[in-house]
């Protein structure tokens, strides 16, 4: 994926985090998708995804609906979801029928880039020193995998001291800075 489509979907999940008044982990996502006026509907329910889709967009009369496999982990739902939400928010453009998004890879991965930056903000992360995947998943309840991935992309950002450099990360910080604080204090007690 090129340097600009990373761009873009970062700082898009943090103008969603800012814009979705989000200061606390876990995200909720059904809260985002509720304010942003999306239908979430579970699989189970209508039955549209095929065995190996985990999730779509749809949209119908100028409503938009995310279904997604609630067969799976509702970490995977979540990550899901949130990848739905990564391709309403960075405006990718629909199939000429409505139904999901005409995808390509850079899509797809800034979709990715976009899930994992919302649901487990590099800069709280590191303000916490959360660092390694099982810490990731716990805080911010997405699968191992997904926080695998998290993992080694914060090991790259600390080695680079790689945080604070635009606006809208030192915005987030600013958000989450109760949560913050709460969670250093908790960790105090805890030893």
């Amino acid at each position: 994926m090129n340097y600009g489509c990373y761009k873009n979907a970062r700082n898009a999940s943090w103008h969603c985090l800012i814009d979705y008044k989000i200061n606390s982990l876990p995200v909720k996502v059904s809260r985002i998708a509720k304010q942003a006026d999306i239908t979430l509907l579970k699989n189970s329910a209508v039955n549209l995804l095929n065995n190996s889709e985990s999730g779509t967009t749809l949209m119908q009369n100028d409503k938009l609906y995310i279904i997604y496999a609630d067969e799976q982990s509702a970490q995977r739902c979540r990550f899901t979801i949130a990848h739905e939400l990564g391709h309403i928010f960075l405006g990718h453009l629909f199939n000429k029928d409505g139904a999901g998004f005409a995808t390509t890879d850079d899509a797809e991965h800034s979709a990715n880039v976009f899930a994992r930056d919302l649901l487990a903000p590099a800069c709280v992360l590191h303000e916490l020193q959360i660092l390694t995947a099982a810490e990731i998943s716990r805080l911010c309840n997405i699968s191992l995998e997904a926080a695998t991935y998290r993992s080694e992309r914060m090991q790259e950002l600390e080695k680079r001291n790689a945080f604070y450099k635009h606006p809208l990360e030192r915005e987030v910080v600013k958000q989450f800075k109760e949560f913050i604080n709460k969670k250093k204090s908790q960790s105090y007690v805890e030893l």
